[in-house]
């Protein structure tokens, strides 16, 4: 056992320990202060509400801020809630703009109100400014505080200008250059200040900005971020005014949530808010539990399919054994395509003008590997069932195969057209589909074949 598990085990049998007093408080703050944050972090998610607050009571200030920033909102909005303390306060002034206002998200109302009346007017009026915009736009997740420079400045005031302010904003890597309107007019970075020459103008070295407006989606413009490998990229309103600035860590957690959103829906399930261990069991339940009914619902249409062909299995029963292999076929292939333009959509490289390439794409794609399946399938099934069966397989694989490659990639970019999440139309309903088509196309062409 290692030195940190074992002072891991230790705080959670103090933790575990209840009622807590004053030496034991104590010894917990002793043992607390040699875990490094990420295991502080993983503590304070996974433990019930009441052991966490014990928990984080008995850090420093410092450690205490540094584990708040890195927890998600809805768990810091849970530890708030357990504490009430002038310790929150003083934390809460101290986060960015950006992250107190996802965590006034999670508060009850009255909470919030309380909290915002605690800060001072400044950090009252930025924060009030981020939870202006919508909370899916990018404007959510900018920080105010940013480090600006005039075009009209030499290189030596500006670099005496960004050492008098640089414990101000939250990044100085990458500063905007802005007109006496807060017009954006571009950017320059630390490191072009620190090789250029001192009596250059601000704006003679300055370029082009990647920039996003605020009422942006926040995945769209984080797609940008990465796509351009920015550190920070300004956010600017209607008329080009600057309002604030992305960094990078903002632009990770966007894409963390996003993915972790589309993963738990392409898997037929709604993504938990907080830690899986920590989560109660009618909280999983509550996630999984909508889809398993919709898909159960949807299932419907395949016992109904089978309804209607049922004359057709009691003629040839050795039809039957072929079901769960198309349908299996049939919905793995429709999940592999819907997955790749998914993705495809998420980064750019597909948009829904595209729709007719695509559909052409998958096309061809289905139809080769439909003709690879088939003709395995009509050879081992001819060999073993006889010619006409070998036949209708090697034809449903074809059809099959292709019906659900165009289906999958289709289905994305539908939903992105009519503004719904790809990853909703994906893997779950695509399986559903894609089984109810196949039989009816299994049994269509048994019938012409066997003259059923």
């Amino acid at each position: 056992m290692t030195e940190t598990q074992a002072t891991v085990d230790s705080v959670l049998a103090m933790l575990r320990a209840q009622p807590h007093d004053e030496e034991q408080l104590e010894q917990l703050a002793l043992e607390a202060h040699l875990l490094p944050v990420g295991e502080l972090v993983y503590l304070l998610e996974s433990r019930p509400e009441t052991e966490a607050a014990v928990l984080f009571r008995v850090l420093d200030k410092d450690r205490a801020l540094g584990v708040f920033e890195s927890l998600p909102s809805h768990h810091q909005a849970e530890l708030i809630s357990a504490l009430r303390t002038p310790q929150v306060a003083e934390i809460i002034g101290d986060l960015d703009p950006d992250d107190r206002a996802a965590l006034l998200d999670e508060l009850p109302a009255s909470v919030a109100e309380r909290l915002m009346h605690g800060l001072d007017a400044d950090e009252r009026a930025m924060t009030t400014t981020v939870l202006g915009y919508p909370r899916h736009a990018i404007g959510r997740y900018m920080s105010p505080e940013v480090l600006t420079l005039l075009p009209t400045l030499t290189v030596r005031e500006a670099m005496a200008h960004v050492r008098a302010h640089a414990e101000e904003p939250e990044t100085v890597y990458l500063l905007p250059v802005v007109d006496g309107s807060r017009t954006l007019l571009g950017v320059v970075g630390l490191r072009r200040l620190l090789v250029a020459d001192e009596e250059a103008l601000v704006g003679d070295i300055a370029h082009e900005a990647v920039r996003a407006r605020a009422t942006d989606d926040r995945e769209d413009a984080a797609r940008r971020f990465f796509g351009a490998k920015l550190l920070a990229m300004p956010i600017v309103d209607s008329e080009d005014r600057l309002v604030g600035i992305v960094t990078v860590d903002d632009a990770i957690d966007i894409l963390e949530q996003e993915n972790t959103e589309d993963s738990a829906r392409t898997s037929g399930s709604e993504p938990l808010r907080r830690a899986y261990l920590s989560t109660p069991i009618i909280g999983i339940v509550r996630s999984r539990i909508v889809w398993l009914l919709v898909l159960a619902i949807s299932a419907i249409l395949t016992v109904q399919v089978l309804e209607v062909f049922e004359d057709r299995l009691d003629q040839v029963v050795i039809l039957a054994l072929f079901i769960p292999l198309l349908t299996g076929t049939g919905g793995n292939t429709g999940n592999q395509a819907a997955t790749t333009v998914t993705r495809a959509l998420a980064v750019g490289e597909v948009r829904v003008r595209d729709l007719p390439r695509v559909v052409w794409q998958e096309l061809r794609v289905g139809a080769t590997l439909g003709a690879v399946l088939g003709a395995l399938g009509f050879l081992v099934s001819g060999l073993v069932y006889g010619w006409a069966i070998g036949t209708v397989m090697g034809l449903t694989l074809l059809s099959i195969c292709t019906m659900a490659a165009i289906v999958g990639g289709l289905m994305p970019l539908v939903a992105k057209r009519v503004g719904a999440d790809p990853a909703v139309f994906s893997n779950p309903f695509i399986s559903t589909f894609c089984d109810a088509t196949g039989l009816i196309i299994y049994f269509t062409i048994a019938t012409a074949v066997l003259g059923l």
